[in-house]
Order: structure tokens, then sequence, then C-alpha cells
């Protein structure tokens, strides 16, 4: 079992950034591939971002490439998500994700959830 705590949203402005964080206790962290989801209101979850076990291999949504950053502290069990440039559209509550295999990950059919942390980017 894993337990995943999101961290760090709030309310920014047009053009700010926030970073999130995920704090995982549990299993073993390393051996989990990581991910952000998002959704916002009236509308279907959507994938952000994961990074693999290592931080090795990243991926990215296409709305976010460019302006988002996932990262991951083994030593600390942590998951972070830097977001910079922030648009109204980033509004949404994001979720951090953990499975053991990359393609579940972004595939959205993962085990484990957090429960999320708003983010409020206002014009």
């Amino acid at each position: 079992q894993v337990q995943l705590v999101e961290s760090g949203g709030g309310l920014v402005q047009a053009g700010g950034s926030l970073r999130l964080s995920c704090a995982a206790s549990g299993r073993t962290f390393s051996a989990y591939t990581m991910g952000w989801f998002r959704q916002a209101p009236g509308k279907e979850r959507e994938f952000v971002a994961a990074i693999s076990r290592t931080g090795g291999s990243t991926l990215y949504g296409e709305s976010v490439k460019g302006r988002f950053t996932i990262s991951r502290d083994n030593s600390k069990n942590t998951v972070y998500l830097e977001m910079n440039s922030l648009k109204p559209e980033d509004t949404a509550v994001y979720y951090c994700a953990a499975d053991l295999l990359f393609n579940t990950v972004v595939a959205g059919t993962n085990r484990y959830w957090g429960q999320g942390t708003q983010v409020t980017v206002s014009s």
C-alpha cells in the first residue's frame, strides 16, 4: 500500500509559478513510477506528467510541455511538479499518482492516488 499526500496548491496570478509536492509513504518509493494528473470542473481527468523510478525518463502532456517540470527525490520519498508561466486554463485539482509501471501511470490506470490539491490561476 502507498499513501500519497499532495501539497503546494493555491491561488496565483497568470504568468506566475507554483511548486507542488507529493509525499509518499508505505512501500519503497523508488520502486514506483510517479505522475501528476489534473481535473478541472466539468472536464475529464487529464494527464500532466510522469517520471520513471530513477527519474531518468519523463513524459508530459501536450498542454504543459515547456512550462511544467516533474522531478523526484527518492531520499525524501517525494515527487514535485514545478509549474511556470501558469495560465487560467491550468486551474484544476492536481492529483499525484503512483504505480509500478510507467505506462500504467501515463494511462491513468494506476492503483494509487492522492487526495488532490487545488490550483487556481487568476487572469
